[in-house]
Protein backbone atom coordinates (compact mmCIF):
# COMPACT_ATOMS: atom_id res chain seq x y z
CA UNK A 1 0.00 0.00 0.00
CA UNK A 2 1.32 3.42 -0.97
CA UNK A 3 0.28 6.66 0.75
CA UNK A 4 1.12 9.99 -0.91
CA UNK A 5 2.08 13.02 1.18
CA UNK A 6 3.94 15.64 -0.94
CA UNK A 7 4.82 17.72 2.10
CA UNK A 8 7.96 19.04 3.71
CA UNK A 9 9.18 16.85 6.57
CA UNK A 10 11.92 17.02 9.17
CA UNK A 11 15.39 15.85 8.13
CA UNK A 12 15.35 12.52 10.00
CA UNK A 13 11.91 11.36 8.85
CA UNK A 14 13.23 9.22 5.95
CA UNK A 15 15.60 7.41 8.38
CA UNK A 16 12.76 6.84 10.82
CA UNK A 17 10.58 5.41 8.05
CA UNK A 18 13.34 3.06 6.89
CA UNK A 19 14.06 1.89 10.47
CA UNK A 20 10.39 0.91 10.58
CA UNK A 21 11.07 -1.42 7.59
CA UNK A 22 9.22 0.79 5.13
CA UNK A 23 10.50 2.65 2.10
CA UNK A 24 9.86 6.18 0.97
CA UNK A 25 10.32 8.29 -2.14
CA UNK A 26 11.89 11.68 -1.42
CA UNK A 27 13.08 14.69 -3.41
CA UNK A 28 15.60 17.35 -2.43
CA UNK A 29 13.93 20.66 -3.24
CA UNK A 30 15.37 23.66 -5.06
CA UNK A 31 15.67 26.83 -3.01
CA UNK A 32 12.52 28.32 -4.56
CA UNK A 33 10.49 25.14 -4.07
CA UNK A 34 11.80 24.89 -0.50
CA UNK A 35 10.55 28.41 0.31
CA UNK A 36 7.14 27.57 -1.17
CA UNK A 37 6.93 24.36 0.85
CA UNK A 38 8.06 26.15 4.03
CA UNK A 39 5.19 28.59 3.63
CA UNK A 40 2.79 25.65 3.21
CA UNK A 41 4.34 23.97 6.26
CA UNK A 42 3.79 27.14 8.32
CA UNK A 43 0.11 27.01 7.39
CA UNK A 44 -0.04 23.29 8.26
CA UNK A 45 1.67 23.71 11.63
CA UNK A 46 -0.49 26.72 12.52
CA UNK A 47 -3.63 24.74 11.71
CA UNK A 48 -2.37 21.86 13.88
CA UNK A 49 -1.72 24.29 16.73
CA UNK A 50 -5.23 25.73 16.38
CA UNK A 51 -6.66 22.21 16.51
CA UNK A 52 -4.62 20.94 19.50
CA UNK A 53 -3.32 24.09 21.24
CA UNK A 54 -0.46 22.26 22.93
CA UNK A 55 3.22 22.94 23.52
CA UNK A 56 4.37 20.32 20.99
CA UNK A 57 2.51 22.08 18.17
CA UNK A 58 3.97 25.43 19.25
CA UNK A 59 7.46 23.87 19.14
CA UNK A 60 6.78 22.54 15.63
CA UNK A 61 5.57 25.97 14.52
CA UNK A 62 8.68 27.61 15.95
CA UNK A 63 10.94 25.09 14.16
CA UNK A 64 9.35 26.02 10.82
CA UNK A 65 9.63 29.76 11.62
CA UNK A 66 13.34 29.27 12.31
CA UNK A 67 13.78 27.32 9.07
CA UNK A 68 11.95 30.04 7.11
CA UNK A 69 14.17 32.75 8.59
CA UNK A 70 17.34 30.83 7.72
CA UNK A 71 16.08 29.99 4.21
CA UNK A 72 15.52 33.69 3.59
CA UNK A 73 19.08 34.55 4.64
CA UNK A 74 18.52 35.57 8.26
CA UNK A 75 19.91 34.01 11.40
CA UNK A 76 18.02 32.99 14.52
CA UNK A 77 19.97 35.77 16.24
CA UNK A 78 18.63 38.28 13.66
CA UNK A 79 15.10 37.07 14.28
CA UNK A 80 15.42 37.20 18.06
CA UNK A 81 17.09 40.64 17.98
CA UNK A 82 14.25 42.07 15.91
CA UNK A 83 11.67 40.42 18.17
CA UNK A 84 13.26 41.98 21.24
CA UNK A 85 13.57 45.38 19.53
CA UNK A 86 9.88 45.36 18.60
CA UNK A 87 8.96 44.22 22.10
CA UNK A 88 10.95 47.11 23.62
CA UNK A 89 9.38 49.64 21.23
CA UNK A 90 5.80 48.36 21.03
CA UNK A 91 5.47 45.89 23.89
CA UNK A 92 4.49 42.25 23.92
CA UNK A 93 1.06 40.72 24.34
CA UNK A 94 1.12 40.06 28.10
CA UNK A 95 -1.45 42.69 29.04
CA UNK A 96 -4.12 41.00 26.90
CA UNK A 97 -5.20 44.30 25.30
CA UNK A 98 -7.97 44.15 22.70
CA UNK A 99 -8.07 47.30 20.55
CA UNK A 100 -11.74 47.85 19.83
CA UNK A 101 -11.68 51.14 17.95
CA UNK A 102 -9.86 54.42 17.37
CA UNK A 103 -11.66 57.75 17.16
CA UNK A 104 -10.05 60.24 14.83
CA UNK A 105 -10.46 63.99 15.40
CA UNK A 106 -12.53 65.89 12.82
Amino acid sequence: MKKTYNKLVRDKIPEIIEKDHQSCDIEILSDDAYLTMLDAKLDEELAEYHADQNLEELADLLEVVYAAAIARGYTIKDLESLRLKKRAERGGFNKKILLKSITCPK
